[in-house]
């Protein structure tokens, strides 16, 4: 396949990401990266490269031979520099989230495909081998039914000035649960309730509640101020349950044979006995493969086949249909505000 000729705007943090992963896969041949701080996006290469440097968009804009753009620069810009992207016919990779509202995704995703252009977001989760073998093990009906959705994502983290802890941290989550759930089941509405401890001017600690299509709920636990570091995912399923512990590089996932099963009995009292089920546990064993370089992989890999990409923009915009929701029921003191209605497909 013919490598695509990219180039990366915005070098601050996660920039030097992309631009490793661009210039070292043979999928893609980085050809510059912009960034305001000219020095910045020079430290970001090796001392002897043929990648140009510059602090104008519009320069890297210029060049015909760039067919691809990775944008990794504050959010709050992305729906600036994605339009000139778009409207200069290039493809493009964007990191979470999206867009600064979901006003804003839904316009550079519907200008992506009236161009006829890719529109990619990063949801670099998505492409970890552990969410990769959960999609597969929900797809294949293993779990059973899909019950629950149970994360918690905390650490001592660094304060947002910008953002507050759901548009930080719930991005992961959210597309993630996107990504996982069985064909036909989406986000239906959510309610979330926060606090801000601190006094910075917006929540520093958060839960967000989610009810699904088929029934189901997810629950999401965000906070920036614990002194642990948690990063773990229960889904319950009505056969199987499994656990994803992304900080235990060696069982990341491990998939229960348990469950709960109600007595068949008529009478009163035998509806309300349960009996449980506890039968093997299973760690399966894969090869890590680094997840952003899978990332810049599908990007390059759609635009030559003429596809979708796996994260595909709509998938962005559901995750900013679900954080706009999010920020909505905040204001009306948690109240479940519907996710589809804001705007419509």
């Amino acid at each position: 396949m013919e490598a695509v000729r990219t180039a990366v705007v915005g070098a601050g943090y996660w920039g030097p990401n992309l631009i490793r992963n661009f210039r070292t896969t043979p999928l893609a041949d980085l050809r510059w990266v912009v960034d305001v701080d000219l020095e910045r996006a020079r430290a970001a290469l090796p001392t002897q490269t043929d990648v140009r440097t510059t602090d104008t968009l519009a320069e890297m804009l210029g060049d015909d031979q760039v067919e691809a753009v990775a944008v990794a620069t504050p959010p709050g810009t992305h729906h600036d520099i994605v339009l000139q992207c778009i409207d200069a016919g290039k493809h493009v990779l964007v990191e979470k989230p999206l867009a600064s509202t979901a006003a804003e995704g839904k316009a550079v995703v519907e200008a992506a495909e009236e161009t006829g252009v890719t529109i990619m977001a990063d949801h670099t989760f998505c492409y970890t081998e552990s969410v990769r073998r959960i999609r597969d093990i929900i797809a294949s009906g293993k779990i059973g039914d899909f019950l629950y959705f149970d994360s918690v994502r905390i650490n001592l983290g660094l304060i947002q000035s910008e953002v507050d802890v759901f548009w930080d941290l719930a991005p992961h989550d959210i597309s993630i649960l996107d990504f996982i759930l069985p064909p036909g089941v989406a986000i239906d509405s959510v309610s979330a309730h926060a606090s801000d401890p601190l006094g910075v001017g917006h929540a520093c600690v958060g839960y967000l509640f989610a009810r699904l299509s088929n029934g189901a709920t997810a629950h999401a636990h965000l906070n920036w101020l614990s002194p642990t570091k948690i990063r773990r995912v229960i889904i319950g399923g009505s056969q199987k349950m499994l656990v994803w512990d992304d900080l235990q590089p060696a069982q990341r996932v491990t998939i229960y044979d348990s469950g709960i099963e109600l007595t068949s009995e008529p009478t009163e009292r035998a509806r309300l006995l349960v009996s449980y089920r506890v039968g093997d546990m299973l760690a399966p064993a894969f090869r890590e493969v680094e997840a952003l370089r899978r990332v810049v992989d599908e990007f390059a890999t759609s635009i030559r086949e003429n596809r979708r990409p796996l994260t595909d923009g709509r998938a962005g915009l559901r995750v900013l249909q679900v954080l706009e929701a999010v920020g909505t029921s905040l204001s009306c003191q948690g109240a479940s505000i519907p996710v589809a209605s804001l705007v419509p497909e």
